[in-house]
């Protein structure tokens, strides 16, 4: 199981997302519940960024919506960076 570490900047941004996303607090939580549990799994599209972000992953939350993090796979830490649409966490 994945250890996820919250810093205060990626907290404001996801407040921020929240409250101008509101239909979507459930499936956000849903999201890192499954990346808690198992950071691999198929729905969440884990990819790992290319060019200026290649050090970065995302996972989808839906279609519209993604989480950038970055992915410490041997240490089973997760320490999200950004979340928002496509455009915006690119």
């Amino acid at each position: 199981m994945a250890k996820i570490i919250f810093t205060d900047s990626y907290e404001k941004r996801a407040t921020k997302f929240l409250k101008k996303h509101p239909e979507i607090t459930s499936q956000y939580e849903k999201t890192l519940k499954i990346m808690e549990i198992n950071p691999n799994h198929p729905s969440l599209r884990l990819h790992k960024l290319k060019g200026n972000l290649s050090e970065i992953y995302s996972v989808s939350i839906n279609i519209s919506y993604r989480i950038t993090i970055d992915f410490i796979v041997q240490e089973d830490t997760i320490i999200p960076i950004n979340v928002g649409t496509h455009d915006e966490v690119y």
